[in-house]
């Protein structure tokens, strides 16, 4: 069975990539309302797309943003249910002039395939799509019983999906899920990713005059907010990258030596050479892999307020806000970490100030599965047939939502079965995803399914 479906995705290569190249075509871009209507259009052709293949159940689910396509196909007796989820909304394309070809006009340059989406996730999503394609037109059928979902909100935070999922849990409901939305820790290198971390924030906001002053008549006078907003910040992590927030550590998840022996092991980019760093600063007692994958972090994405024009102005600004957010990870309740960060400043206060802060609506608990777990395990092997590669376990520094959704609603694992590079520019002008990967990684499907058919 598995070569005739091999066979089927090589004869038909090229009709493939005609079609995913429709597909990457089509500008649906979530956050723009200009482009509502091409978001509708993906979101069709994803249905049709479905309904050719020979889903039993296909649907388009209206919320009151942008659809969620859902389709389903039952007929594996006696074999497990997965539940295929993945986004046909891509981020702007912006800024245009840096792209060497255009964003939606997808090119083949250098063994790669550009386009905004053509890795995150449209490419993923299609190589899924294709994979059922092939089972059905040589088999006839499926090894697995397939549940589809197929959102257009995720570069915007997923809301309605969340919606969706509560409302029909018994719909959605599986034995596990496939999320094909990461990638690999270096181009060819088999990558299981085992664990995410959670997410929070707040902004803060300190206060001191009614508007900004003279820097001459009043300093010395009166506090000034950008002063004080820098002891506020540095208050809260030592030079060590030891966040002092009190609690902070309380409920984390102790980091085996099984599992830092695994993150060490695994490749990965040097640090210095990619970012321009003269050094790596992970927090003390841990390597910047144990730090970045599995510690959990506090930072300062950005602070605003007073003078940003040419030259001087001298003056104490009436105001001065700073973005904070945390990665979590796994015993670490997103909630509870903002009360701890609420209180600390607070509790941090400098004299002649006044403090307002707004918490981040859209957090989301870590997630994370045993890397022993057989699902996984089966995944490593498919990912070695297809790449003539050992897969590598890593956990990743960053947040997928609606991974926490799933665990938290349902109760199955989650099994991350990505095929981007580093090289991809994730959200970036002249985003790519390589062939060999599309090739390689549908292959790489087409051994899990059969892998895991029975239970």
């Amino acid at each position: 069975m598995t070569e005739r479906v091999l066979q089927y995705l090589q004869e038909q290569r090229e009709t493939l990539l005609d079609k995913l190249n429709a597909f990457l075509a089509i500008p649906s871009v979530s956050t723009m309302s200009a482009h509502n209507e091409d978001v509708k259009k993906a979101a069709s052709f994803v249905e049709s797309y479905l309904e050719d293949i020979g889903f039993t159940t296909v649907e388009r689910i209206e919320t009151k943003g942008h659809p969620v396509v859902y389709a389903e196909w039952m007929g594996a007796e006696g074999a497990p249910t997965v539940l295929v989820y993945g986004h046909y909304d891509v981020q702007p394309a912006d800024p245009l002039e840096l792209w060497e070809s255009e964003p939606f006009e997808p090119t083949i340059r250098n063994g790669r395939l550009f386009a905004r989406g053509a890795s995150d996730d449209k490419g993923q999503v299609f190589m899924h799509l294709a994979v059922f394609e092939a089972f059905m037109k040589t088999e006839g059928r499926l090894p697995v019983n397939v549940k589809v979902c197929i959102e257009g909100e995720e570069e915007i935070g997923s809301e309605h999906l969340y919606e969706v999922l509560q409302d029909n849990q018994s719909r959605f409901d599986a034995d596990f899920s496939v999320i094909s939305d990461s990638g690999m820790v270096e181009a060819g290198q088999p990558t299981i990713l085992y664990g995410l971390k959670g997410f929070t924030g707040l902004e803060v906001t300190v206060r001191g005059p009614n508007r900004d002053l003279h820097s001459g008549l009043y300093g010395g006078a009166v506090k000034n907010p950008a002063m004080a907003l820098a002891h506020l910040l540095s208050s809260m992590k030592n030079e060590e990258e030891v966040v002092t927030v009190a609690g902070f550590y309380d409920e984390v998840e102790p980091l085996s030596e099984r599992e830092r022996t695994l993150m060490n092991a695994s490749p990965g980019e040097d640090y210095c050479e990619t970012t321009g760093v003269p050094e790596v600063t992970p927090e003390k007692g841990y390597t910047a892999k144990e730090h970045t994958m599995a510690r959990p972090t506090l930072e300062v994405n950005g602070i605003f307020g007073g003078y940003q024009g040419e030259g001087t102005k001298t003056i104490i600004p009436a105001s001065v806000t700073a973005k904070l957010t945390c990665r979590l990870v796994p015993g670490q309740d997103p909630e509870h970490i903002q009360d701890l960060l609420v209180k600390h400043l607070e509790a941090h206060t400098p004299r002649g100030t006044t403090l307002s802060i707004t918490r981040e609506p859209l957090s989301a608990r870590a997630y994370k599965v045993d890397p022993e777990h057989p699902l996984l395990q089966k995944a490593a092997a498919s990912y070695a047939k297809a790449f003539g590669k050992e897969a590598v376990f890593v956990r990743m520094g960053g947040s997928i939502p609606v991974v926490e959704t799933i665990d938290q609603l349902y109760g199955m694992p989650v099994v991350l079965l990505g095929f981007g590079t580093p090289e991809d520019n994730l959200h970036s002008p002249n985003e790519s995803f390589p062939l060999d990967s599309y090739d390689r990684g549908m292959e790489t499907l087409v051994h899990y399914w059969q892998a895991v058919a029975t239970k």
